[in-house]
């Protein structure tokens, strides 16, 4: 999830700059046929798109095909689940996301241990998050916005993605971080809940930066602010909530991001393979490119940093789980 985890995206800048450097790890018979990358979302969307332009890639590296396949169901549980059941040899993987450490949280139970099972490999890239106001809201920036919010709270609504989503959580962090009280309306997707902000519906919107600036270029939409680390590549005008003035948010950070893993018992040797092979792969203009057209940004960070990562984002979750009260649907 996105939350804040401090140190990942310094070190992904850092990683991004020297892709093609690192140690390479002995070669061995692996793969000996066809990878199958498990996406635990529908066709069409970031991270099935992540998990096809790297897995092309892959492709032509392993001389063997790569085959993405798509297991949605349970939040994303039942295609985690299909991995760890999976022969721990390398030839199934798991494009997991900001959204395991957030079931990790959000579930009692779970037919897996997302830490004791798998095995982090890398992340791969990152959508950033942004907040969205429709022009009649009397906010240029996320300043004055967060006094609005203030001076009525739990008046102001402001609509997601969905319920236990990144785009959820991200502003639940924002309204604990800021001690603000308004009100959730979750959408079935970010299609209709951008919509509904364009067209004076409902006023606020937090939802992934590429879905909103569209809407921004025709001025029905006003970007206050995304959510990550450092400003978008593809849109460094937009300063980020850390630069917003509000003391509160001078640490703040949530980004939705991909990354690979595989059950826990896969050998060492392909572990370390498949990291230096996504190493390679990220660090290949074309792919930066692809990745930029649907407003995704490359942020290699290896296995190590990765675990570390979920780990965090878990542990804070669990806060914000209990500050709102929310609850899977």
């Amino acid at each position: 999830m996105p939350l804040r985890s401090a140190h990942w995206l310094r070190a992904a800048v850092l990683l991004v700059s020297g892709l093609a450097a690192g140690p390479l790890v002995a070669q061995t018979d692996w793969p000996g046929r066809p990878v199958r990358i498990i996406v635990t979302f529908s066709a069409g969307g970031a991270a099935d798109f992540t998990a096809r332009v790297v897995g092309e890639r892959l492709s032509d590296l392993w001389k063997q095909p790569v085959v993405v396949e798509n297991r949605i169901g349970a939040g994303g549980n039942i295609g985690v689940e299909a991995v760890q059941r999976s022969t721990p040899d390398g030839h199934t993987l798991l494009l997991a996301s900001s959204a395991q450490p957030i079931n990790v949280a959000l579930y009692s139970k779970l037919p897996f241990d997302l830490f004791r099972d798998f095995a982090s490999i890398a992340l791969v890239t990152v959508s950033p998050m942004a907040l969205a106001v429709n022009p009649r809201v009397k906010a240029s920036t996320l300043r004055e916005y967060t006094e609005l919010v203030r001076a009525s709270p739990g008046k102001m609504s402001y609509a997601t993605c969905g319920v236990a989503t990144s785009h959820h959580f991200a502003f639940e962090l924002y309204k604990f971080e800021a001690k603000l009280s308004a009100l959730h309306i979750p959408y079935r997707g970010c299609a209709a809940a951008v919509s509904d902000a364009a067209g004076g519906q409902i006023d606020t919107v937090m939802s992934s930066l590429n879905t909103l600036l569209p809407h921004q270029a025709t001025g029905r939409l006003r970007v206050l602010a995304i959510t990550a680390r450092n400003r978008s590549a593809s849109s460094p005008e937009i300063p980020t909530f850390r630069e917003s003035g509000v003391p509160e948010l001078k640490g703040y950070e949530s980004s939705v991001y991909y990354g690979f893993m595989a059950p826990a018992a896969t050998p060492r040797t392909v572990i370390g393979r498949i990291e230096s092979d996504l190493r390679a792969v990220m660090g290949q203009p074309e792919v930066g490119k692809r990745l930029a057209t649907a407003g995704m940004e490359v942020a290699f960070v290896p296995g190590k940093e990765m675990a570390a990562i979920l780990r965090s984002d878990a542990d804070q979750i669990r806060r914000i789980v209990e500050f709102a009260g929310i609850k899977p649907e």
